[in-house]
């Protein structure tokens, strides 16, 4: 953690939160927001848009894990949760809820740095591979598209596949596009002369 974080602690008792904040700003200069109240935790989350988020509860509640889903999901940023106990149907919705780092058997001071730096890093890995997944997926329908847009080509112009690509690859550089695009208004296009 060395650059300055904006982090949001959630926990409800006072002496705990203090310990907390300074192990937090022992470990460096970050703007620290505690959030006692547990009630509309979702919307108080979503309003300070902090970097990340501690959560240090004795035992979460599915209600609580609803709401960290809200204000937390694995899209927007890492969350670390510190838990006295825990069962599996609960360590799976947290994990569900998006905590990158769920940690069982409370919180100590000299644990917070390591599990935060975890979960930040943990949080950057999953959201690597949902970009790479993302972009796999979008390459995918492309080839689908470009695909049919060729066999639609063959069809209609008597052509084999290889010449079906060239115009294809012909037509985009022509007008400044992706294959893909003028795969795609090919399609369209057929699809509404059929």
């Amino acid at each position: 953690m060395s650059d300055r974080l904006s982090i949001v602690v959630v926990e409800k008792d006072r002496e705990r939160a203090l310990l907390i904040v300074d192990s937090l700003r022992a470990a460096g200069n970050h703007e620290i927001i505690v959030i006692s109240e547990q009630t509309g935790l979702a919307r108080r989350i979503s309003e300070r848009n902090p970097d990340v988020v501690l959560v240090d509860v004795s035992s979460p509640s599915r209600d609580m894990l609803e709401e960290l889903t809200l204000a937390s999901s694995p899209m927007e940023r890492p969350v670390a949760m510190f838990v006295d106990r825990s069962d599996d149907s609960l360590t799976r919705a947290a994990i569900e809820a998006g905590v990158s780092a769920y940690v069982v058997d409370g919180m100590s001071p000299g644990r917070i740095k390591p599990v935060l730096d975890a979960a930040i890093t943990r949080f950057h890995m999953f959201q690597r591979m949902r970009a790479e997944l993302a972009a796999t997926k979008r390459a995918l329908e492309e080839r689908k598209i470009i695909d049919r847009a060729k066999g639609l080509l063959m069809k209609a112009r008597g052509l084999d596949e290889d010449a079906a690509y060239a115009l294809l690859r012909k037509t985009a550089m022509d007008q400044g596009k992706k294959v893909a695009e003028v795969a795609e208004a090919l399609v369209t296009a057929a699809g509404l002369l059929s």
